[in-house]
């Protein structure tokens, strides 16, 4: 009991509050979205500061497409893009929302011809200003491994791949290659999930650590050092 209560007190703890120390307006905030229907959805897992015109700069400067908004005609296209195994980079992304709010942006990047699979991320500012005087955003990057009905509500949907942290550690190494952010560190979620389930009834797992990245700003690439604070799996 006293090896527990030291590795608590001394080293556990103070862990989990220094991951935190960077950004504290983010400690008490939840990390999951939710469905327009009110159903927990996917868990946040990237953190982004930036003002408004940096994100989608950064995005684009990166490869990644904005996403189109959910019309007829849009979804007309997604259909026929999955049939007809044609592209369509600006496929839409259904909405969900964070503390009630939709998301403000969408981005997407397409893994092979059609719109079936594709790498995505939905980003909503929660912070207008953070420790560095910027806006500070939580992210959520999914991949869309292929196009099905719901598990839960039988609507068409896209399926995400189970691995979640696999696309957070993709799109934080993306955002470091491509020179589009200035550091890197991490803040602690809820604790590791291992049989999670979205809005879709889609199955996931993560150790729920959120990836935070200084964006440059509108796009402007470095290409001096970065500072890196590594991460724990």
């Amino acid at each position: 009991m006293l090896i527990a209560y030291l590795m608590l007190a001394y080293v556990i703890l103070p862990a989990f509050w220094s991951h935190h120390e960077r950004e504290p307006g983010l400690a008490s905030l939840p990390l999951v979205t939710r469905t327009a229907s009110g159903i927990p959805g996917d868990p946040l897992n990237v953190g982004l500061i930036g003002g408004k015109e940096d994100v989608p700069s950064a995005m684009h400067a990166a490869g990644w497409f904005r996403a189109d908004p959910i019309t007829l005609r849009t979804s007309i296209e997604i259909i026929g893009s999955v049939v007809l195994d044609r592209p369509y980079h600006d496929v839409p992304v259904s909405p969900l929302y964070y503390e009630g709010m939709k998301e403000q942006l969408a981005h997407e990047k397409p893994d092979g011809r059609s719109a079936d699979r594709r790498h995505h991320v939905r980003f909503w500012m929660v912070l207008e200003k953070g420790t560095v005087g910027r806006p500070v955003w939580l992210v959520l990057v999914t991949f869309d491994r292929d196009v099905g009905l719901s598990h839960d509500t039988g609507q068409v949907t896209h399926h995400i791949a189970p691995d979640i942290d696999a696309e957070r550690d993709l799109l934080m190494r993306i955002c470091g290659r491509q020179g589009i952010a200035q550091n890197f560190f991490q803040i602690s979620g809820t604790g590791p999930t291992l049989f999670g389930r979205n809005g879709e009834g889609d199955p996931y797992h993560t150790d729920r650590e959120i990836l935070v990245a200084t964006l440059v700003v509108d796009g402007a690439k470095r290409t001096e050092s970065r500072e890196t604070i590594p991460h724990h799996r």
